[in-house]
């Protein structure tokens, strides 16, 4: 894909969402990166459901870790993986309490020492709570990238690398979140909505006109 294209393709994502955010509720750092850690191998709907009630109980470090590991677990049983993420978590508010005063780190390393953070989870707090131009690549983000040209990558870290240097820098900010949501909503994995597509005639997915009708996942 050459660089108007991919340009031209941001052009419009802009256009559509001029100020595209997460679909996780949070009002601090602190939330942000609770909810993300929860939201592996789970919806955004059913972390919001889960953190909603535990937001307006626990919303800091201490406050979670007088919780404690099962008073937390029955705030979040409805979410996969609750055993292993309420461990973690504690982990993490104890890590954040006795390293960091309490504090989200702003800083990649230290956030990925913290227990269930990986590169992933680092990039979208950086990127949502602290304003960093990262690429957090998740699936959507892995297919949209793929299938439609904008950076072609064979792992999670190639695409991120190809993006970080190909989307254009006007756009890298919010470039994790539009692809996201388009991913989620419009170029979906089993059957692509390409017909309801604003960037059809921009795309590069050679099976795009088997799907120009339209459809669903």
């Amino acid at each position: 894909m050459n660089r108007d294209k991919r340009r031209a393709i941001f052009e419009r994502l802009r256009e559509a969402n001029p100020q595209p955010t997460t679909e996780l509720n949070y009002s601090t750092p602190f939330e942000l990166l609770i909810a993300v850690i929860l939201s592996a191998q789970a919806t955004d709907r059913g972390v919001n459901k889960a953190t909603g009630p535990l937001f307006r109980d626990a919303n800091t470090p201490g406050a979670i870790l007088a919780l404690g590991e099962d008073g937390l677990r029955d705030y979040i049983r409805t979410i996969g993986l609750f055993n292993s993420k309420a461990k973690n978590i504690i982990a993490t508010c104890e890590a954040l309490v006795a390293s960091h005063d309490g504090v989200v780190p702003h800083d990649r390393k230290a956030l990925e020492a913290l227990p269930g953070v990986g590169r992933k989870t680092a990039n979208v707090v950086l990127n949502t709570a602290f304003g960093e131009p990262t690429m957090a690549v998740d699936t959507h983000i892995f297919r949209v990238a793929n299938r439609t040209g904008i950076a072609k990558g064979k792992t999670v870290r190639a695409v991120e690398d190809r993006l970080m240097r190909q989307v254009p820098k006007e756009f890298l900010q919010d470039a994790h979140h539009w692809l996201i949501l388009h991913g989620r909503y419009t170029c979906l994995a089993r059957r692509p909505r390409c017909g309801a597509c604003p960037l059809y005639d921009l795309c590069e997915f050679p099976e795009r006109h088997r799907y120009a009708d339209g459809g669903s996942e």
